[in-house]
């Protein structure tokens, strides 16, 4: 044993766990676009989908709570008038989504408050139209990314060759970087001031994009392929997916310092001809990547510039889209620490749950380090006047609860609270962010909770300028890390066994003891508490249901054993028809053979 050394990870056991038929999204018409994106985004609420449709684009927009077959006719989201390419959800609403499609039009739209796949209209599903349009690029638009720190920021890349980067709220571009050739992915860093594209040209470039120029320009991954990059968090690495000239498929880590080249090259991954997707949580420092075309997903650790593996989910279905939830969206006291969704057929959607194997009724927070909150750090206004912040955290053990209790996400109340780090600013001395002081305790308890589905924050109007100053776009710094005092917690019911303290009986007592009932402690009942039979009278009732039912399916089964048996009956007869033709034909053959050879011997 000297020598051996297994190296110490709190992730080295995740794995993958698929999700029953049932538990599935399922009769859906995805999009079969050859078009590489994702096809699929999900958030805390709602999944998106690239619809196949007919007349014109459309996306469909699936509840999470919603699983099972969906109706033949389901209400989509239409405006379009060619497929629709990508979409992305905003990370501060979980109503709000963009779109982007072949038409060169940019849509952002909104989900209807209690969206639901089913109608009782009599007309019939009703499509959403988009709210707001933004028009600019003068060919498709194939990738659409909300800005991670600043609302209301949105870039988009388009076949006309640039990225811009969108003031949604006026529905100008305000930004534009220009490339030689088509956009083939691109990834914001940690504080959003930086963006990394990968292009056509098999060009790896770092944007400033205040300045609108490339910081850093590298050669990237040599294949013709398509190459994707993920920004590693926080971090100053970028993670890429790429091919060899021989169609190999590749992995590379990047420092943003120094990008000449991988940091200790490619890493060669196998030889399967379908892009690799790549994900990144910056919570556990780990990278997920999955194929078009191939049903694994692999996952990596990141530790010491180096990525480790740690494991492979393996199907046998194949997948053209995934996307993974957020944290806040997570079910914690399973310890799931990702939840991916995996295209299959084109069909339906899989989730997979990825779990750390632990026993504990407890958060565990050695897992869980603070997430995205959910709440914007800048308004657009702020960033685009040179502002950075990092993304708002909180502790994920406010929303944690280990009986399944079910919270909604959207009266998340985020309270400010000392930051874990300082913020991040640009070269503007001005434009520096203060840490806050800490609040007072009763402010905590006192703070109500903020509903910001921001339906109208899209749609600028004359009485915007009369609304009262939200807490959210004041001048004064934004709070890194938030709490949640007021959530929204689904009563359980309540257990029919009271766990009472168990009471003594007198050994003298005649009384019989029962012990496997709790009795009360009080002095005026010495005896076991008899059982309430209020709630056996509609046990007659119920057992007449269930024989109603059994004879019911049992006159089924007969009558089902009865068609089986006239079946196999007219089976055999037709086996019976078809022997005596066989045998009938096999005589005539041997009479004209016969026939044949009296003929040769009369001539000869």
């Amino acid at each position: 044993m000297a020598g051996r050394f297994v190296r110490s990870s709190k992730y080295r056991h995740i794995f993958g766990r698929p999700s029953k038929k049932e538990q599935c999204y399922d009769n859906l018409h995805i999009s079969k676009n050859a078009w590489d994106s994702n096809i699929i985004k999900a958030n805390p609420l709602y999944l998106s989908v690239n619809w196949e449709s007919g007349g014109g684009g459309a996306f469909a927009v699936i509840p999470l709570s919603q699983k099972g077959r969906a109706p033949e006719q389901i209400p989509l989201f239409r405006g379009h008038t060619a497929p629709v390419l990508d979409t992305d959800w905003s990370p501060f609403n979980d109503s709000l989504i963009a779109s982007g499609s072949d038409d060169g039009k940019v849509f952002i739209w909104t989900v209807p408050e209690n969206f639901s796949l089913s109608s009782d209209d009599d007309k019939g599903p009703q499509d959403v139209s988009p709210v707001h349009r933004l028009a600019g690029h003068t060919r498709k638009v194939g990738h659409v990314l909300f800005h991670p720190t600043a609302e209301n920021v949105l870039a988009t890349g388009s076949g006309d060759f640039t990225v811009k980067l969108w003031d949604v709220e006026t529905g100008d571009a305000k930004l534009t970087l220009t490339h030689s050739e088509l956009v083939q992915s691109m990834s914001f860093s940690g504080n959003g001031s930086l963006l990394v594209t990968t292009c056509r040209d098999k060009k790896l470039r770092i944007w400033d994009l205040r300045q609108e120029r490339p910081a850093h320009e590298a050669p990237g991954h040599s294949g013709a392929k398509n190459s994707r990059a993920v920004w590693m968090g926080d971090l100053d690495r970028i993670a890429t997916t790429g091919f060899t000239r021989t169609s190999d498929r590749q992995l590379g880590l990047w420092d943003i310092h120094k990008p000449t080249e991988p940091i200790g090259g490619f890493q060669t991954l196998d030889s399967i001809s379908g892009v690799c997707m790549p994900f990144w949580d910056d919570g556990t420092k780990c990278l997920y990547l999955a194929g078009k075309g191939d049903g694994n997903i692999r996952y990596f650790e990141y530790s010491n510039d180096d990525f480790i593996f740690l494991s492979e989910y393996k199907s046998s279905d194949p997948q053209r889209g995934v996307a993974f939830l957020p944290k806040r969206g997570l079910a914690l006291h399973e310890n799931e620490v990702m939840r991916g969704f995996k295209t299959v057929n084109d069909t339906y959607i899989e989730p997979i749950s990825f779990i750390v194997p632990r026993r504990a009724e407890t958060f565990q927070n050695d897992i869980y380090p603070p997430a995205p909150s959910g709440r914007p750090g800048l308004t657009a206004s702020e960033w685009f006047g040179g502002k950075n912040a990092n993304v708002p955290l909180f502790d994920l053990e406010q929303i944690y609860s280990s009986e399944g209790t079910v919270f909604d996400t959207k009266s998340f109340a985020p309270v400010a609270a000392p930051p874990p780090q300082a913020t991040q600013a640009s070269s503007s001395p001005a434009a520096s962010v203060p840490a806050p002081s800490s609040p007072a305790p009763a402010a905590k308890s006192a703070a109500p909770p903020v509903v910001d589905t921001r339906p109208a924050a899209v749609v600028p109007s004359p009485a915007a300028a009369e609304k009262p100053p939200s807490p959210i776009r004041s001048s004064e710094p934004a709070p890194q890390t938030f709490e949640i005092p007021a959530l929204k917690k689904v009563a359980r019911p309540p257990s029919p066994v009271k766990n009472e303290r168990p009471h003594t009986i007198d050994p003298s007592s005649a009384a019989p003891v029962h012990h496997y009932q709790d009795t009360p402690t009080s002095a005026h009942n010495q005896y076991p508490q008899q059982p309430d039979i209020s709630a056996l009278a509609n046990i007659p009732d119920q057992l007449e249901k269930i024989t109603s039912l059994l004879m019911a399916q049992s006159q089924q089964l007969e009558s089902q054993n009865s068609q089986i048996s006239d079946l196999t009956r007219e089976l055999d007869g037709l086996k019976m028809q078809i022997g005596g033709e066989q045998s009938e034909s096999a005589r005539k053959d041997e009479i004209i053979r016969r026939l044949e050879l009296e003929l040769e011997q009369a001539r000869s």
